[in-house]
């Protein structure tokens, strides 16, 4: 059975993903037509209902509950691995409200992180990830709400770090970071649902035991990343919630949904939202 399979072109994802989609392990009868897209740009498709499997922040998740599961296998979700929200002078956090923020879009997990840090912080404008740096230096922004490998170039240029989020989040809760995970489809059969994320599971453990199996794949997508951030950014994102979330991810996933739930920010989900 072919499905259509979207993830983002950042490197957590194509070294998790390689080994399924160029069959380094039994991919069990599955065959993959790979859509290739930002992190935002794969909500809005998961919103159409476009993609059989796909990754999702997890805020989105929750607009989608009722058409997809979540999957143990794949997610981004973990310790100190949390948004940043960097400007080009040190602001104070009182005067964040105020700011003109560039985000990663509406539904990411870090608008979502955001907002509970910061729930009068309004003035936000949606832009691409790997855009938002230099929104902040041309002053575009007066601050930026950065993702994925911008957390390890950004010091570089100039910029500081007002507030991680991700440690934010885990000051208050005592809880790995819930960012993204991967949907699939309620439509689809029970066993071709528990078939994937099995064959996910693998092609992670392939890629931890294997870690330069993918280098070419996800050098190739990675946007001329020096390989030492590419790396980096690697083990920052990819860890054991990768295999498998298990009670503490699922408690993690579950713990933001009431919170959101009790903000007026998500709607009543499920209560099967997990592939049991």
């Amino acid at each position: 059975m072919k499905l259509t399979l979207g993830f983002s072109p950042c490197p957590n994802d194509t070294f998790i993903f390689d080994a399924m989609v160029h069959q380094r392990i039994d991919t069990e009868g599955l065959e993959f037509d790979v859509r290739l897209a930002d992190v935002e740009e794969l909500n809005q498709r998961a919103f159409r209902g476009s993609l059989d499997v796909t990754k999702i922040s997890y805020h989105a998740f929750s607009y989608v509950a009722g058409n997809y599961m979540l999957l143990d296998a794949g997610s981004a979700l973990g310790n100190q691995c949390g948004p940043l929200l960097i400007a080009r002078q040190d602001f104070p956090l009182e005067a964040v409200p105020g700011l003109r923020i560039a985000i990663p879009g509406k539904y990411t997990t870090a608008n979502f992180l955001l907002g509970l840090a910061f729930p009068e912080a309004r003035n936000t404008f949606p832009m691409l990830f790997s855009d938002i740096e230099d929104a902040v230096i041309s002053g575009k922004a007066d601050a930026g709400l950065i993702i994925h490998e911008n957390r390890f170039t950004y010091a570089a240029r100039g910029l500081v770090k007002l507030i991680d989020l991700g440690e934010h989040w885990e000051a208050t809760t005592g809880m790995p970071i819930p960012l993204g995970g991967i949907a699939i489809q309620r439509s689809l059969p029970p066993e071709i649902r528990h078939t994937f994320n099995r064959v996910l599971k693998n092609s992670v453990a392939y890629a931890m035991e294997n870690p330069t199996a993918s280098r070419d794949y996800v050098r190739c997508h990675a946007q001329e990343m020096d390989e030492t951030v590419m790396y980096s950014h690697i083990g920052l994102y990819v860890n054991d919630y990768s295999r498998n979330l298990g009670e503490k991810g699922r408690a993690a996933v579950r713990l933001m949904y009431k919170m959101a739930f009790e903000k007026g920010v998500v709607p009543v989900l499920p209560a099967d939202i997990f592939l049991d």
